[in-house]
């Protein structure tokens, strides 16, 4: 059976790098193929989205296959059957599903007991799709990553932990400074270094920054974390990524982004609008590696031996 992909540990090390060289290949020939004709991937979105639903069902266009959006309203998976119960009905209607969801937990249990592939497009915990399209866009240029120096800044969400899960396939450099209160899991963070992962956390910002090729953020309140923006706001605004902390950066440093962004909060209009901003490249390959993780999901060809 096609496997699920939760989390970026969810493939070799091997395939993590084939499947960054076939998206690049795929961002550079325009690629269209058959793979999924006939096939219908249902997208089971929690949570809103513009990059993740537009780049899913465009990828799963050019590659021959039918989507099928449906939100917690338009499915019984937000109320009151179970989510064992879901899994096995649309595993007999589609043949894959592309999940956004909150908890992590739900993503495991709809994997468990799914006879087809299950996506990650978001959960609490992990967005393994966007870190693949974040290496991708570093990539194109750094052609070497080894010792690329990445500093993440703000809250230890999916999104550090994401990244922490790719320091363990890529030989980057990761240090993370986030609020002490607003760490990352260390479960997962004792786990990638007990895998080799070169990750250093502080909780100092313009330490986290200095030497770093490539600067990330994310929002400080997260889909669900309304409630707390305001809190949020005053312990993380020393995090802000603007041109005083880049410029305790290594020379050239790169801004990254995954986006929606909270202009004037985590990161300034002068940042994203200015030329160390790779935003708009890290949006646009969403939709290359979202057709290179479908490949490998319903590929075997496309896995390592």
């Amino acid at each position: 059976m096609a496997p699920h992909f939760l989390t970026i540990l969810d493939m070799t090390c091997a395939d993590a790098w084939k499947v960054l060289a076939k998206a690049a290949d795929m961002k550079a020939e325009d690629y269209r193929s058959d793979l999924l004709a006939g096939k219908s991937i249902a997208l089971v979105f929690e949570k809103a989205s513009t990059r993740t639903r537009v780049s899913f069902e465009v990828a799963i266009a050019h590659l021959g296959g039918r989507a099928i959006f449906m939100t917690s309203q338009d499915s019984q998976l937000g109320r009151h059957e179970p989510v064992r119960d879901t899994a096995r009905v649309l595993s007999r209607y589609v043949d894959g599903m592309v999940v956004r969801t909150f908890g992590h937990d739900k993503l495991k249990e709809l994997a468990a007991h799914s006879a087809v592939p299950v996506v990650n497009a978001l959960s609490d915990d992990y967005h393994p799709c966007q870190v693949l399209s974040d290496i991708l866009t570093i990539r194109e240029h750094a052609s070497d990553l080894t010792g690329v120096r990445v500093a993440y800044v703000g809250d230890g969400n999916n999104m550090a932990h994401s990244w922490i899960n790719a320091a363990v396939h890529f030989p980057i450099e990761l240090t993370l400074a986030t609020p002490e209160q607003y760490a990352p899991n260390p479960r997962i963070l004792e786990h990638a270094l007990s895998l080799g992962a070169k990750v250093r956390l502080t909780h100092d910002p313009v330490s986290g920054v200095e030497g770093a090729n490539y600067v990330y953020t994310d929002v400080w309140a997260s889909m669900g974390q309304e409630a707390e923006q305001e809190a949020r706001a005053k312990v993380f605004s020393p995090f802000q990524v603007n041109e005083k902390l880049l410029s305790r950066a290594a020379p050239g440093c790169m801004a990254l982004h995954c986006l929606p962004a909270h202009r004037g909060e985590e990161i300034t209009d002068e940042v994203m609008e200015g030329p160390r901003s790779l935003l708009w490249d890290q949006a646009e390959n969403r939709l290359h590696m979202q057709k290179a993780i479908l490949e490998w999901v319903f590929d075997s060809g496309a896995r390592a031996d």
